[in-house]
C-alpha cells in the first residue's frame, strides 16, 4: 500500500491540533500545582511539566471554534506548534463553552466547570481523599498527590485514544477513537478478561486481536516501551507474552505514542526530527479494507491503484442527500425481486453485525435468499469451503478486490418506477366573442361599476400588501433569530432557542404527535420534534441533564438538536422520526400489520443496542429511566430509535420506582419485548400469565395474531431473555450487553426461573394493541 497519501490524510484529520489560542500564549511551569489553582479559557495559560515536554490546558478544533476541551499535549520546542498533538482529553469527548475553567479545588478534585450552563461538567471524583497538590510529570502523566506524595488519581488510568511510553492499559481497559463531526466513534481498543487485545467495532465485531488467552483472567497489561515496542506483560514479569515492534525499534527517538485513529486502525508513531512530522512505524491492520465498516454507511471498501481507500455503492445510492448506501430491497415488493451479482466481493451486515452461514452450493445459496423475505444479501465463498453467509439488514459493509474468493448477491425489488402523468387540465369555459354581456332591458353604467370595483380592489390589495409586509418582517425577524440559534450552538453543539422561536417553530404547538411532544420545522426546513418538559424543572437540574445527553450519538438513539430554557419554559428539540412512535404501531390494527415478525425482532435488537450503549459505551453510565414503546420511534427507514433518554430525575414520570437505573431499564426492556411479541399495549398485569404459558410450551399463543413467518428459535430466545430481565431478584437480571448477544443469537441462554410469585390466566396475543379480559382464556 502507498502510505504517503494515507499518512498525510491522517496527520490532517486524526491529530487533534490545539489551535487558535493565539501567539501571545502564556504558560505556567511549576513543580507542584497547589489546591485552588485555576485556569480559564480566556487566560490562555497552560500547566507545564518540569522538562517542558508536555502542557495541560484548553484547546479547540477548527470545526467547532467555540468549543473547548481540556487535555494534555506535547509542548517541546523541537515540535512545531501546529504538530503538538493532544495525548489525553479529560472526560473523553467532553467539550465546554468559551467561558469555562478547570481547577484543582480545595476539596482535592480536578474539575471542569462549564460556565455556559453553570454546572461541573467533569471531575476526578477525588473529594475527601486527602489530595494536597497536583503535578504534570515529565512523562505526560497528570497526577493528584496526597501529603505523603502518594498518587491518589492519575490521567494514565483514564486514557482517551492514546498511550504514551510507560503508560499501561489493564484488563477491561480501553481506548476509544476520537469523535468526528461531533459523532462518537464506534471503534475501540479493548483488553478482554483473558488478557487479549482486541480492536472492536461497537463492541460487537472484533476485527483484530493481539496475544493469546491467559489462564489468569486479571493478570495482564499492555504497555508502549520507550524503545518502540508494544508489549503484553504478565503482572510481576518483565518478559513480554507478546511483543510488536515498530520499524524504528531500538532507534534513538525522543517522542513516541500509540494511538487508535479515527479510521479504526491502531498505529505507533515516532517523531521524526528530519521530516518534522509524526511518522507511523507500525499499524495493527495492514489493509484498511480489512477494518470492519471502514466505509460505514457509504458502501463497500475498495483500494484504488495507489492503494488508497475508496468507498463504492455498486447496487444503489439512496436518492436523499444523506450518504446512505442501502440495499435496494424491502419486504413487500409488489412485483417480486431479483438478485444482483457481484464477483470478488464479501459483504457483512452492520445493523445487526451478524454473519450466520451454512455450507451449501452457489445456486442453493442464491435461492435461499430469494425464498427468504427477510434476506437482503448473501455471500458465497468459492474457495472450496462452500459457505453461504446470509444478511437480513439493508445496511451492508464489505470489501471488493480481485483477490477475494467470494461472490455476493444483493436482492433488489423489481417494481417499476412510478411516473406521474402530466395530464392536461380542462380549460375553463370562456365567453365567446360577440356574446352579450348585459341585458338590454337594464340600463347599468358599466364604466362606473368597473371604476368603483377597480378602486376598491386596488385599496384592498394595498392593505393586504402592507399587512403582509408587517407579518413577513416579524416572521423573518424570528426566523433569523432561530437561524442564529441553530448556527451558534452552545458548548455541547446544541442550538439554544428562545420561547418565541419555539412558538414559531411549532406554530404555537399546533401539531401534537405524542404526550407533550409536538412536530415543528427549523428555518432550514428540517423537521424536529419538540418535547415540553414543563415548568416545574429547576434550571440547574435541566441544564445538567442537557450537559449529559448533548454529546451522545448512536444510530439507535434519537439525536438531541437543541433546547429552550427561558423563564419557566423547558423544551427539548429532537430529530424528527418520520414514522412516529412504536406505541402507535402496536395500538393501531392497520399500522400493526406493518410490524412483521422480522421487524418486531429488529426493533428488540435495536432498542437493546441503544440501551447497552447508554449503560456501557458512554464515557459515563447513563440510564434511560422510562423505557417504553411510546419512547421508541421509527425513522424514515423504519429503523427503531430510543428517545427521551437521560432525563431521570428531570421528568417526574422518569423516576417512578426506587430501583437502580440499570435494573429498571433491564426490567422495562423485558416488558417491551413481551409487548412487541404479543401486540398487547399494556402488559404490566399480564406478565405472570405470559410466563406460565411459555413454561407450558404455549409461547406461540402469545404471538400477535397478524405475525407471519415466526421463527420458533428466535421466539424462544426472546421469551427467555425477557423473563430473565423481569426477575424480581435483582442479582439474576442480565446486563444489557448480555441481552444484545442473546437476541443476536451469539450467546445461549438457559430457561429462566419463575420471575413472579403468583399465577394468572393465560394470555393470547392481541389484535388491536390491547389485551382485555376477553383475551384471557382458562387453562
Amino acid at each position: 500500500m502507498d502510505m504517503a497519501s494515507h499518512d498525510n490524510l491522517l496527520l490532517i484529520l486524526h491529530f487533534r491540533l490545539p489551535i487558535s489560542i493565539g501567539l501571545s500564549l502564556l504558560s505556567l511551569a511549576i513543580a507542584g500545582i497547589p489546591l485552588g489553582s485555576k485556569i480559564s479559557v480566556s487566560d490562555n495559560k497552560w500547566w507545564l511539566s518540569s522538562n517542558g515536554d508536555f502542557a495541560l490546558g484548553f484547546f479547540n478544533t477548527t470545526s467547532e471554534p467555540y468549543l473547548y476541551s481540556v487535555g494534555i499535549r506535547f509542548n517541546s520546542d523541537s515540535i512545531p506548534y501546529s504538530k503538538r498533538t493532544v495525548v489525553w482529553v479529560a472526560g473523553g469527548d467532553l467539550a465546554v463553552g468559551n467561558m469555562s475553567y478547570f481547577q484543582i479545588n480545595e476539596d482535592g478534585e480536578f474539575i471542569i466547570f462549564d460556565s455556559t450552563i453553570g454546572v461541573v461538567a467533569w471531575s476526578s471524583k477525588t473529594i475527601h481523599q486527602s489530595v494536597s497538590s497536583a503535578i504534570l510529570q515529565d512523562d505526560g502523566n497528570l497526577v493528584l498527590l496526597n501529603q505523603r506524595k502518594g498518587i491518589v488519581w492519575q490521567s494514565f488510568d483514564t486514557p482517551s485514544d492514546t498511550l504514551l511510553p510507560g503508560q499501561r492499559l489493564h484488563v477491561f481497559g480501553s481506548l476509544r477513537a476520537a469523535r468526528v463531526d461531533s459523532l462518537s466513534s464506534y471503534y475501540s481498543l479493548y483488553m478482554n478478561a483473558s488478557g487479549v487485545l482486541q480492536l472492536r467495532w461497537e463492541s460487537n465485531v472484533t476485527y483484530w486481536t493481539g496475544g493469546s488467552p491467559s489462564s489468569d483472567q486479571s493478570n495482564r497489561s499492555v504497555v508502549l516501551t520507550v524503545d518502540g515496542s508494544l508489549q503484553i506483560l504478565e503482572t510481576g514479569s518483565n518478559v513480554p507474552v507478546v511483543a510488536l515492534f515498530g520499524d524504528d525499534h531500538n532507534d534513538t527517538v525522543r517522542f513516541r505514542l500509540l494511538r487508535l485513529d479515527v479510521d479504526g486502525n491502531l498505529r505507533m508513531y515516532s517523531w521524526d526530527q528530519l521530516m518534522v512530522a509524526w511518522r507511523p512505524v507500525w499499524q495493527a491492520v495492514e489493509n484498511q479494507c480489512n477494518i470492519f465498516a471502514t466505509c460505514g454507511e457509504r458502501g463497500i471498501c475498495s483500494l484504488n491503484v495507489s492503494g488508497s481507500v475508496q468507498c463504492l455503492c455498486p447496487y444503489n445510492f439512496h436518492p436523499s442527500s444523506k450518504p446512505h448506501c442501502l440495499v435496494p430491497y424491502q419486504q413487500g415488493c409488489r412485483w417480486g425481486s431479483v438478485m444482483l451479482k457481484y464477483d470478488n466481493t464479501f459483504l457483512h451486515g452492520m445493523y445487526p453485525p451478524i454473519d450466520s452461514y451454512i455450507t451449501t452450493s452457489l445456486q442453493s445459496c442464491k435461492d435461499s435468499c430469494m425464498k427468504n423475505s427477510a434476506c437482503t444479501a448473501v455471500t458465497f465463498t468459492n474457495d472450496g469451503s462452500g459457505q453461504c453467509f446470509t444478511e437480513t439488514t439493508r445496511y451492508l459493509t464489505g470489501y471488493t478486490d480481485n483477490s477475494i474468493a467470494a461472490v455476493s448477491f444483493v436482492k433488489k425489488c423489481s417494481d417499476p418506477t412510478a411516473v406521474d402523468p402530466n395530464l392536461p387540465r380542462p380549460s375553463s369555459p370562456s365567453t365567446e366573442a360577440g356574446s352579450p354581456i348585459e341585458d338590454s332591458s337594464y340600463k347599468i353604467c358599466i364604466p362606473c361599476i368597473v371604476g368603483a370595483s377597480s378602486v376598491t380592489f386596488i385599496g384592498l390589495i394595498l392593505i393586504q400588501f402592507g399587512v403582509g409586509i408587517f407579518i413577513y418582517k416579524r416572521r423573518k425577524s424570528i426566523w433569523m433569530k432561530a437561524i442564529s440559534a441553530f448556527k451558534n450552538s452552545n458548548s455541547k453543539g446544541l442550538a439554544v432557542f428562545t420561547l418565541a422561536e419555539i412558538n414559531e417553530i411549532t406554530e404555537d404547538f399546533k401539531h401534537q404527535i405524542g404526550p407533550k411532544m409536538y412536530k415543528g420545522s427549523l428555518p432550514n426546513r428540517q423537521a424536529v420534534a419538540v418535547k415540553d418538559i414543563g415548568s416545574v424543572v429547576e434550571n440547574r437540574k435541566f441544564r445538567a441533564a442537557i450537559l449529559r445527553i448533548g454529546n451522545i450519538h448512536h444510530r439507535n438513539l434519537v439525536k438531541l438538536e437543541g433546547y429552550c430554557c427561558e423563564s419557566s419554559r423547558r423544551n427539548l428539540i429532537y430529530e424528527y422520526a418520520k414514522n412516529g412512535s412504536l406505541a402507535a404501531y402496536i395500538e393501531d390494527p392497520e399500522l400493526a400489520k406493518k410490524l412483521t415478525w422480522r421487524k418486531r425482532m429488529d426493533v428488540c435488537v435495536s432498542v437493546a443496542r441503544a440501551v447497552c450503549y447508554l449503560h456501557t459505551d458512554c464515557r459515563e453510565f447513563m440510564g434511560h429511566g422510562n423505557l417504553k414503546s411510546a419512547n421508541v420511534v421509527l425513522d424514515e427507514y423504519f429503523e427503531a430509535k430510543v428517545s427521551e433518554y437521560g432525563l431521570t430525575g428531570v421528568c417526574a414520570e422518569s423516576a417512578s420506582r426506587a430501583l437502580s437505573e440499570a435494573e429498571k431499564d433491564v426490567e422495562d426492556f423485558g416488558s417491551l419485548v413481551i409487548e412487541l411479541v404479543s401486540g398487547c399495549r399494556d402488559v404490566g398485569t399480564l406478565l405472570e400469565t405470559a410466563y406460565m404459558q411459555w413454561r407450558k410450551g404455549l409461547a406461540g399463543d402469545l404471538v400477535y395474531k397478524g405475525s407471519q413467518e415466526v421463527d420458533p428459535e428466535e421466539l424462544e430466545r426472546a421469551m427467555r431473555i425477557a423473563f430473565w430481565c423481569l426477575q424480581v431478584d435483582e442479582r439474576l437480571k442480565p446486563s444489557m450487553r448480555e441481552v444484545v448477544k442473546v437476541l443476536e443469537g451469539t450467546l445461549s441462554v438457559d430457561p429462566p426461573p419463575p420471575p413472579f410469585p403468583g399465577q394468572q390466566k393465560p394470555l393470547t396475543g392481541g389484535e388491536d394493541g390491547s389485551c382485555s379480559s376477553a383475551d384471557l382464556v382458562s387453562v
